[in-house]
């Protein structure tokens, strides 16, 4: 054991419980479990949350070429990557777990770079099968495309990253002081070797926001209603989020009969924050009422209407982990993961006498900060009338460059500059400023995707704009940064999009107009006849000695209404006609 690892990491408060030591400079936490097998886990502090768009996946590929040379075997192993930290777990004798993490690190010093190609491969396969589920959508909204974020993206940097880069990376982010060993067993094992690069422990990374006011929502798919919020961590925290839960799924499945699931869930993002989500799934038709009782639960609670029993029930449930053979094995994760991120460690009596202090005002207090900081997904739909702003649908300014009309559409156009490019719609712009690019995916043909660090996004597509020419394409490639280039492979021809033939009626109009035509002739004929008579009386009025001016008002009165169905009906019918 050494005193500085006790020291920093708030260590001292487990004494008794676990054990701790480093093994070749990785700082080591250890607890006896019953049973014949021992399970470990080597934690990095390095995710997809480190990452750039134009990067993503490059620790998931470092994990899986690490474990490459470990084989087909009986022994229950894997590994994980997420946001801050990536998992190589274990579970097996004592001799089996030696071998694994002894083939890790190993691994990890030297990078089987043959396979490189064939794990991208298996990544982008991986992730084809993957179903986004139905969170998958609030990071970027929240993040963008960055930090995070990028849990929503696929992983761009599969199809580019090199050899070099992938190296670069374990040799500083896999590093032995970068790293946390756990193992349920009541000493290190022998012949352990995790000899890592030295380097430095890398802070969690600073979050972003691409949400300029919160409370916010954004729309999403039927049958899903969903809402996160991002928390201080802490226990009332960590309470309420079992409050929430136990509310939603008395008030829209055990009282109204909405939702078959519906729950909340807490999880710590980094040292200092946490994650809160809440979700309930309804049928089509029943979505409203899933809604409306959502938001009423969310209401009820900012408002401070919460039981004691429902603080009780919370509470007992938290106090019953600790109620559990082999405690210190049990709890060895998630003690590693905080001395991992620098989280503050408690002690089980510390963390019950916090449980035990929580009050109403407390979860008072976190369900304001929660609704205040959240973001709500309804299907569909927007939720404005529950105090909820709209999620920017688009940029604010567009940039000044050269324009290209779009060939589908003629209210569209694409605008490159020499500060980003821009698309023009009616509802509003969309850019992408070069300085602000998180990645450009490009195209041999000349297709470029191209998108901020804000999350929009703007394609550029030579096939479908007219006059975006090799020398625009040039210059476009000129100005994005290089490291936020990410180079595709070819399309084949029939992947290459073409503009949709224009037709002779939009979508959803070109039906017959004859009955229109034979309206705007009946009705046409009645009016031309009615202004010739109108004409006539006017006419013998004006050569009369005692002209009677009100019959001429009146019958040019009756003209206008027939005057206005013909202008109606001809608009019609050009209307039908796609002209």
């Amino acid at each position: 054991m050494t005193t500085d690892l006790h020291d920093r990491g708030g260590l001292a408060a487990l004494d008794g419980l676990i054990s701790h030591t480093a093994v070749q400079g990785v700082p080591a936490l250890y607890a006896p479990a019953s049973g014949n097998e021992i399970t470990a886990g080597l934690f990095f502090r390095v995710g997809r949350a480190d990452e750039t768009l134009a990067t993503s996946g490059i620790t998931h590929l470092v994990e899986h070429l690490a474990l490459h040379r470990i084989g087909l075997s009986d022994l229950h192993y894997n590994g994980a990557t997420a946001n801050a930290y990536t998992l190589f777990h274990v579970t097996g004798s004592e001799e089996e777990v030696v071998s694994y993490l002894n083939s890790v690190c190993a691994g990890l010093r030297d990078l089987p770079m043959d396979r490189l190609e064939t794990e991208k491969e298996i990544l982008r396969t991986e992730a084809a099968g993957r179903g986004g589920g139905p969170f998958s959508q609030l990071p970027l909204w929240r993040y963008g495309a960055q930090g995070y974020g990028l849990s929503s993206y696929s992983e761009l940097g599969t199809w580019s990253l090199t050899p070099d880069q992938v190296r670069h990376w374990a040799q500083t982010r896999f590093t032995r002081d970068n790293a946390v060993l756990w193992i349920t067993s009541d000493r290190i094992p022998d012949g352990l070797d995790l000899t890592l690069p030295v380097g430095a422990r890398v802070p969690a990374p600073a979050p972003t926001s691409a949400l300029p006011v919160t409370p916010a929502y954004i729309q999403g798919d039927d049958g899903h209603v969903a809402f996160t919020s991002v928390l201080p961590r802490s226990t009332a925290a960590s309470v309420f989020a079992d409050v929430l839960g136990r509310a939603l799924f008395q008030d829209l499945r055990q009282e109204g009969g909405y939702s078959y699931s519906a729950e909340a869930d807490y999880s710590p993002r980094d040292a200092d924050f946490a994650t809160l989500t809440a979700y309930a799934d309804a049928l089509p038709q029943k979505q409203d009422a899933v809604i409306g009782g959502f938001v009423d639960t969310l209401a009820r609670l900012r408002a401070g209407r919460i039981e004691q029993s429902e603080l009780d029930s919370a509470r007992a449930k938290a106090l019953k982990q600790y109620d559990v053979q082999d405690l210190g094995a049990v709890a060895l994760p998630s003690y590693a993961l905080s001395l991992l991120l620098g989280h503050r460690i408690l002690s089980p009596e510390q963390h019950k006498a916090e449980l035990n202090a929580v009050t109403l005002a407390d979860l008072h207090a976190v369900a304001r900060e929660a609704w205040d900081n959240g973001l709500f997904q309804a299907p569909g739909r927007g939720v404005d009338w529950a105090g909820f702003s709209a999620a920017p649908q688009f940029s604010a300014t567009s940039v000044a460059g050269t324009r290209h009309r779009s060939l589908e559409d003629d209210q569209v156009t694409l605008l490159i500059g020499a500060e980003g490019v821009s698309l023009t719609t009616p509802r509003g712009p969309v850019t992408v400023r070069y300085d602000a690019c998180a990645a450009m995916s490009a195209r041999p043909d000349g297709g470029r995707v191209l998108t901020g660090h804000d999350g929009f996004s703007v394609t550029v597509e030579p096939t479908l704009y007219k006059g975006v020419t090799p020398e625009r394409l040039a210059a476009l490639d000129a100005a994005v940064p290089p490291q936020a280039v990410v180079r595709m492979p070819p399309r084949t021809p029939d992947r290459i999009p073409r503009p949709r033939p224009r037709t002779a009626a939009p979508t959803g109009t070109g039906r017959s107009t004859w009955a229109w035509t034979a309206g705007l002739w009946t009705v046409g004929l009645l009016a031309a006849v009615w202004t010739l008579l109108c004409a006539l009386i006017t006419a013998d009025e004006a050569a009369a000695a005692a002209p009677d001016w009100g019959t001429v008002v009146a019958v040019w009165i009756l003209a206008a209404p027939l005057l206005l169905i013909t202008w109606k009906l001809r608009t019609a019918r050009k209307v039908r006609r796609g002209l």
